[in-house]
């Protein structure tokens, strides 16, 4: 399909299909070894899982940061002319060589320093050792999951969000049955969840690969002149949708540090399931995101401004379908989520309802917000993007988790996400007004 001519709806909509399918998809990856580790382990691999879960967040947010940033200014120049190939194909190099320096640097810290991580996420002594077999088979397979980050993205810009969905779906099956066959069959328990995560996430990297083989490929290793400043602009530009996954390694710390401090381990497992149900809405949101970032990012630079609104229709519109359906979920069968991802004591069963359904609320407003932060950065408004991501990833909801249980009865700090996402979705919704209203007067800034 052409971004600059084709029909919006329906391109709109198979790309957000090729892009749920990849990021629900995705997000099995943690959600199976969730419900494997905790029918197996219990509570406390749950809890262990909890701890692992920032690692992941930053594993990923760092291949979306090249892939994200790489990938938007390669359509936004794209847009401006069809001429530009190899000027675009400069970014893609460079998102490339910017992945594999953020690879062997993350590879080097979980190596090494996984006790420090963990520790520093909260493990503490019953959960540490549980947390560390997880991590061991993953720490062989660090730079895939950075790789297929930045890779699926570029596919998305390059005409093929097919591939990418396709890729992820063969590696979540292959950890589906992965997770069963080591985790149960050959009486693995939490690291064979580890091992079938790691096996799977290079499977769906050695698929997308496959791109590059093929006829619909436009992606080329180019020489890049002024490679550090364009590193520094892909940087800028991914920034925001890389600190959404950072800020939530972040709050998760938080919480977790917390959630000890005032609640206790019980209230720490269902906060475990709480990430897991957090991930499957952030993924909707992500969804959203990726299916919009590729056409608003072409229109914007061909200067396209009425496409673009109409693409923002479709994609608000789709926000807030997601939000009522993961809000109304949460508070409808609260208890539905325990039973999936753990086998749950009567205190657990009791204690659940009334957390699941206070932190619920906030997917409402969540799939508007982490959108914004992609439709900021495809309109080549990086800042506003950055201040959302960081209003609602560490400064607001920080602020909330650390000082809701100090001043009020420590059940209140589940109402810190709802409270940040009402406070930054007012913010978004002025920005997106004020920009969307001016597009038709913009130029590429590129």
């Amino acid at each position: 399909m052409d971004f600059l001519t084709g029909k919006i709806k329906p391109m709109y909509f198979k790309y957000l299909g090729a892009a749920f399918g990849s990021s629900l998809i995705s997000s099995i990856y943690g959600v199976v070894d969730m419900a494997m580790v905790g029918q197996y382990q219990g509570p406390d691999g749950t809890a262990a899982l909890a701890v692992v879960s920032p690692v992941w967040n930053i594993i990923y947010s760092l291949g979306l940061l090249m892939g994200i940033g790489g990938s938007v200014l390669f359509s936004t120049i794209r847009g401006e002319s069809e001429g530009n190939r190899e000027r675009s194909n400069e970014y893609f190099t460079v998102a490339v060589i910017g992945t594999v320096i953020l690879s062997v640097i993350t590879w080097i810290a979980v190596i090494f320093f996984d006790r420090e991580l963990l520790l520093l996420f909260g493990a503490e002594e019953t959960l540490l050792p549980l947390a560390q077999q997880y991590v061991l088979p993953v720490k062989f397979a660090v730079p895939s999951f950075l790789f297929t980050q930045l890779i699926s993205a570029f596919l998305r810009n390059d005409g093929n969000p097919g591939l990418a969905t396709k890729a992820v779906i063969f590696g979540g099956v292959f950890n589906v049955f992965g997770d069963y066959f080591f985790v149960f069959m050959m009486d693995w328990g939490i690291f064979g969840a580890g091992l079938a995560t790691a096996m799977g996430s290079v499977a769906s990297l050695i698929i997308m690969c496959s791109h590059f083989f093929s006829k619909k490929n436009t992606l080329r290793f180019v020489k890049p002149s002024r490679l550090l400043n364009k590193l520094k602009s892909i940087t800028v530009t991914g920034f925001s949708t890389f600190f959404i996954d950072v800020a939530m390694g972040i709050l998760t710390m938080l919480f977790n540090r917390q959630i000890l401090k005032y609640l206790g381990t019980d209230a720490l497992s269902i906060y475990g399931i709480i990430i897991n149900i957090s991930t499957f809405v952030r993924c909707c949101a992500y969804s959203i995101g990726q299916a919009s970032q590729p056409i608003i990012s072409v229109n914007f630079g061909a200067n396209q401004g009425y496409r673009i609104k109409e693409v923002l229709k479709y994609a608000i519109g789709t926000a807030v379908a997601f939000g009522l359906i993961w809000t109304g979920a949460a508070l409808a069968a609260p208890n539905m989520f325990i039973r999936i991802f753990m086998t749950p004591t009567e205190t657990i069963l009791k204690m659940a309802p009334a957390i699941i359904r206070s932190y619920g609320i906030s997917f409402l407003l969540l799939p508007l917000n982490i959108f914004s932060t992609y439709y900021f950065q495809a309109i080549m408004k990086p800042t506003t993007s950055f201040v959302v991501s960081v209003a609602r990833g560490a400064i607001i909801s920080g602020i909330l988790i650390m000082l809701l249980p100090a001043v009020a009865p420590a059940a209140s700090i589940w109402f810190a996400m709802p409270i940040t996402e009402l406070i930054v979705a007012v913010f978004v919704v002025v920005m997106m007004v004020r920009y969307t209203n001016g597009l038709s007067n913009r130029s590429s800034q590129v």
